[in-house]
């Protein structure tokens, strides 16, 4: 299952979550035809993604973050993507735009550290804006923990959406993270979870000053735990297809 979007559309316009959004797509696509040669693409990757032996053998930080701004394929840009533009405009519009900028870039920061600490000799390059979008999951979780949600789930040929609570989506996401991550193996790649957990953590405490500036429970009170944006509301209408019936 994942979240497809949110009930509360952002108060204003989110410049910094689009020009986001498409400094990865535009990134993504100057680099595209790397993905035609493998041997390319790892000495690409060698110089602009995240090596945890690089950082802590060579001193060599900038990868913490360049590594941000790509990716390994379309479907994981398209994912992360797609969380960036669901949970990130109502975070930006709290926050104003700058400051949202700067909270983007240390939570990035603050799950590339994480993912370090977790395999400091790793040679595995580690490519994905997922830490930092970790980290705008976790703001999120703390200012609108009962923001409606919908989710679509997949269990083998059924589909449906289904609406729930921020609070849920994301402290599952997270619990997901860690478990997976006390099972992982830094040296042989895949998912990076203890990056998206970092991001995370950082994402709650970096909001906090935040969320108490705004009144703490208080807001949550003021609010009902919702952005205090207009709700949208979506319908699903029924297909102007006729159906046929199967002749006996």
């Amino acid at each position: 299952m994942f979240p497809i979007r949110d009930h509360n559309p952002s108060g204003r316009t989110p410049y910094v979550t689009y020009a986001l959004i498409a400094a990865n797509i535009l990134i993504f696509i100057g680099y595209w035809p790397l993905f035609g040669d493998e041997r390319a693409l790892m000495r690409f990757y060698f110089d602009y993604a995240m090596i945890p032996a690089k950082v802590t053998q060579g001193g060599v930080w900038s990868g913490i973050v360049t590594s941000m701004f790509l990716h390994g394929g379309l479907l994981h840009l398209a994912g992360n993507m797609l969380f960036l533009w669901i949970f990130g405009d109502n975070l930006e519009d709290r926050m104003g735009h700058l400051p949202y900028l700067a909270f983007y870039l240390a939570t990035g920061i603050a799950a590339g550290l994480t993912h370090i600490l977790g395999g400091p000799l790793s040679q595995v390059p580690t490519v994905g804006a997922s830490g930092a979008i970790a980290g705008v999951m976790g703001g999120y979780l703390l200012l609108f923990p009962r923001a409606r949600v919908d989710i679509l789930l997949i269990f083998i040929i059924f589909f449906r959406i289904i609406t729930i609570p921020a609070a849920l989506v994301l402290l599952l996401w997270f619990a997901i993270q860690v478990f997976a991550g006390l099972g992982s193996d830094p040296d042989a790649g895949g998912v990076a979870h203890w990056a998206h957990a970092g991001g995370f953590v950082a994402g709650v405490v970096l909001a906090l000053p935040l969320f108490l500036r705004l009144g703490g429970p208080r807001f949550w009170e003021l609010h009902g735990g919702v952005p205090p944006n207009p709700e949208a509301r979506y319908a699903f209408r029924r297909t102007s297809i006729p159906r046929v019936r199967r002749r006996r």
